[in-house]
């Protein structure tokens, strides 16, 4: 078992509005059975244990880019869609916040019962998990969710969040066991793969080398032990800021889906007749399902695809996010009958973004792009937690994207 990385974020309280949570609990859904369906079930695990995307996989679905709420809105939602689904996905959530991370050992017992799993073993991982980054880890932050996500090959990784209420944020950690056959037989010793963080050996035949490995982490200071953790820390400023964003990449989204078209690229013609708006938001959501890890150290750009509930960096586009969703299921669809075009030329999609960044120079103001879709958000059915977006009196300038 090893913790695969941390995100430090600002607090955030308040509610997801039902008109967004039902949005996300349906996308959540989608992208992960493409996910499923591409790369398989461990590379969903993966996905989850990276707090890059994780971060990035919940701006894209509308939720604040940068705050704590991510972590308890996304694995809501996605247990919420997944559970019901999970003997066909393969995929199990446990948990969640408060009273209901307590329900996790029942839970993967009950799983353990029903998949022929050890409930005894991942009772235990999940305990000891919680048990260091609690405990172990003196680093001032008291957990209060813990999502135990675990496939039915026996494979599985923990999403923990800890609030530190006295400097306002929240961390979250990721955990990951990666290619365990057996947690008896075949334990995990050492590092396995690049180090990302130090691997704490749950399932040694010897129970007091089990307990030296807890130990071992528990003596350790905690910056020594976190040193090469995949460690994200985002900004306390709400609004998305050119610092925030890969300007290079973002620049050459915006030309690809709003400068050039569908019939110009003979791998898009699927989705041809969809709107430069939505291909926007798809080109993001391919992203998250396609891109590569180094993808997603800019998570605020994911929130170009359907803005955040706070109006930050716009407004939700309802109709937008609602033909994103339709698309993705359609694909889905489509694809488990045979046809694969669609989702194919999703995948397309971002490799044809990917293509056009080589050559961009980004020479525009991030602001007036944001502006420019605040301004617009009417026109796609645009909702915050504050309510409608409403149409403005002076129509802004659309922004001309030049590739050289």
């Amino acid at each position: 078992m090893k913790r695969s990385g941390t995100a430090d974020l600002p607090l955030h309280y308040g509610k997801v509005p039902p008109w967004l949570y039902e949005r996300m609990s349906v996308l959540g859904l989608s992208i992960i059975e493409v996910i499923l369906m591409d790369y398989g079930k461990d590379e969903v695990l993966r996905r989850l244990a990276d707090p890059f995307w994780f971060q990035s996989f919940g701006a894209v679905m509308g939720m604040d880019w940068h705050s704590s709420g991510i972590t308890t809105s996304v694995m809501g939602a996605l247990k919420r869609s997944i559970n019901p689904n999970s003997q066909s996905l393969g995929l199990y959530i446990c948990g969640g916040k408060g009273k209901f991370s307590r329900e996790t050992p029942s839970e993967l017992i009950q799983i353990a019962d029903k998949t022929g799993l050890n409930g005894t073993d991942l009772v235990r991982a999940s305990k000891l998990s919680a048990k260091v980054d609690n405990t172990a880890i003196q680093d001032g932050y008291q957990l209060y969710l813990h999502n135990f996500i675990l496939s039915d090959n026996g494979n599985w990784s923990v999403i923990q969040q800890g609030m530190h209420e006295s400097d306002g944020t929240a961390r979250r950690y990721h955990w990951h066991s990666e290619n365990i056959t057996s947690f008896v037989e075949k334990p995990h010793t050492g590092i396995n793969g690049i180090s990302r963080g130090r691997i704490l050996n749950l399932t040694d035949t010897e129970a007091s080398e089990n307990r030296k490995g807890i130990l071992d982490i528990s003596h350790t200071d905690s910056a020594e032990v976190m040193k090469d953790f995949a460690r994200l820390i985002l900004p306390a400023h709400h609004d998305v800021q050119a610092s925030d964003v890969d300007l290079k990449r973002l620049g050459a989204l915006l030309y690809v889906t709003r400068e050039q078209q569908p019939q110009n690229f003979e791998d898009l013609l699927m989705l041809e007749g969809v709107g430069p708006r939505t291909m926007q938001s798809l080109a993001l959501v391919s992203e998250v399902i396609h891109g590569a890890p180094s993808r997603f150290a800019d998570p605020a750009r994911f929130s170009f695809a359907h803005g955040g509930k706070d109006g930050h960096p716009f407004p939700v586009p309802i109709n937008t996010y609602d033909e994103s969703i339709s698309i993705l299921k359609k694909g889905i669809e489509k694809s488990r009958l045979g046809n694969s075009d669609k989702l194919n030329s999703l995948n397309k999609l971002h490799q044809i973004v990917t293509d056009a960044e080589k050559d961009f120079t980004p020479d525009f103001d991030i602001q007036q792009v944001i502006e420019e879709e605040r301004q617009n958000s009417w026109r796609f059915g645009g909702k915050t937690v504050f309510g409608d977006a409403q149409k403005p009196n002076n129509p802004p300038k659309a922004i001309q994207l030049s590739l050289f």
